[in-house]
């Protein structure tokens, strides 16, 4: 267990970078505002998922071959950055389709879990932050690996419950702006837009 003054240090931390806005929170927000509460919900399940995926790899040490590995990370970045175009492009085609007369398909709330968690798990910087950021506040006398595990739920489950806030008040929203046809169009490309540019972001960000 990490010192009191270190755990407390870890906590005011974790909750200043869970409230930061992040591909997490946007990616629910677009979820959230695309088809309602129940889908914001289940991609924000999704992303806590994905997370404890990085979560191990940091706690048994697979994250820093990552780290040390520049074309290995390039390679995990463009494979996420490229799956959220996708998205995007995807829900652009449906708005478009939607112009044309022909109800767009919503995505079940499986492949929303499912999506989320392929988000968060092509995020290489997810597992960049857990090796940087967890170690800080580790005490050596300890376990580091049960430590690092517990420093790290606290955090996913910090930031699984902010997103799941935002998924509340964001799907609120959608769900209202969804009855009115024309709304739902622009909706719909606002949330294609938003993840086209999210991957852009990825994709271009600096290592």
């Amino acid at each position: 267990m990490p010192e009191k003054a270190a755990f407390l240090s870890f906590l005011a931390a974790a909750l200043l970078l869970n409230l930061a806005p992040g591909p997490d929170m946007m990616y629910v927000l677009g979820r959230s505002m695309g088809q309602g509460r129940r889908a914001g919900i289940v991609s924000a399940l999704g992303i806590f998922v994905g997370c404890l995926f990085h979560l191990f790899a940091a706690a048994l040490g697979l994250a820093a071959l990552l780290r040390s590995s520049p074309a290995l990370f390039h390679v995990v970045r463009l494979a996420g950055a490229g799956y959220l175009i996708y998205l995007g492009i995807k829900l652009l085609l449906q708005a478009h389709s939607q112009l044309q007369g022909v109800a767009p398909r919503s995505d079940t709330l499986r492949r929303i879990f499912l999506q989320g968690v392929v988000t968060n798990v092509l995020n290489p910087k997810v597992a960049i932050f857990f090796v940087a950021f967890l170690p800080q506040f580790v005490d050596p006398r300890g376990s580091i690996v049960v430590q690092i595990l517990l420093l790290g739920m606290i955090f996913d489950i910090g930031g699984t419950l902010v997103n799941l806030g935002v998924a509340l008040a964001a799907g609120g929203l959608g769900d209202r702006l969804a009855r009115n046809q024309r709304v739902l169009q622009w909706q719909r490309r606002l949330t294609a837009t938003l993840f086209v540019g999210l991957g852009l972001r990825v994709a271009f960000a600096r290592r």
